[in-house]
């Protein structure tokens, strides 16, 4: 089983560079399930109508959320599907789901998306203890468990790695948009990478305009971020797991410009 998990979208571009990109990532490398992290992908804040439509043609099994899950309106009117997950720690009484439990190939797939809770400017539930009552729901229910830990704080990555460490099948980390190099496997068998990166324009910081962004470093002052334009790179992991005890055996990072 190969799964493959796509870092934040960003913009249209990167929509666009997901639709060049997957169908030959698919082919090239045998995959089978394809999570895809989208609240950035409509205009760089939250995810229409239109764009989730797109994502569901080029064959994403999973579109999971984060703090710009609500920015754009549309999203009321199927956010209540089963291939759409928000942050499983929002409030209790959020629209949509926390997690899904999927087949494919013979196997029960559960994915969960969670929300950081340092310098995300939402209130959420404690990740730690939410994601616990997750898997001890699910944990009979699925052969496989992944987790998209949508967190600003690279420590809070870490610690709830290795918190969940075989309790889980793999764990990778979105929102900061920056591919890291710690992939691993932890010592009781969970897989793990802090940031997959994100898809989106090449020359940005992070999938916004570099002029625009240093303005507001310089002065201090909100200016209004807009979505850089150019070359779009695709930023990704694949995660192969063996079908007899269900664990990771390898991790790839993938980078497409």
């Amino acid at each position: 089983m190969k799964i493959l998990a796509i870092g934040d979208i960003v913009g249209e571009g990167g929509v666009k560079k997901l639709a060049e990109e997957l169908p030959k990532i698919k082919e090239q490398e045998k995959i089978d399930f394809v999570i895809v992290n989208s609240e950035n992908s409509a205009g760089g804040m939250g995810i229409t109508t239109k764009i989730y439509n797109e994502l569901c043609d080029l064959g994403v099994n999973v579109i999971t959320m984060g703090n710009h899950t609500w920015g754009k309106k549309d999203i009321f009117t199927f956010i209540d599907n089963q291939n759409i997950i928000r942050p499983a720690n929002y409030s209790e009484k959020t629209p949509g789901h926390g997690y899904g439990i999927y087949n494919c190939n013979g196997k029960r797939i559960c994915v969960i998306n969670l929300i950081g809770r340092t310098d995300m400017n939402v209130l959420s539930e404690n990740p730690f203890l939410k994601v616990n009552k997750i898997i001890k729901s699910v944990k009979e229910k699925s052969d496989i468990i992944i987790i998209d830990f949508h967190s600003e704080a690279t420590a809070a990555k870490i610690a709830i790695a290795y918190y969940l460490d075989g309790k889980i099948t793999a764990l990778f980390g979105t929102h900061t948009h920056v591919q890291t190099a710690d992939e691993q496997i932890l010592e009781k068998g969970t897989a793990y990478i802090t940031d997959i990166g994100m898809t989106g324009p090449s020359k940005s910081v992070i999938g916004m305009d570099i002029d625009v962004s240093i303005k507001r470093f310089e002065t201090t002052l909100p200016e209004k971020y807009k979505l850089a334009e150019g070359t779009c790179i695709l930023n990704g992991c694949i995660f192969e797991i063996n079908d007899e005890n269900c664990r990771v055996s390898k991790i790839t990072r993938i980078r497409r410009k």
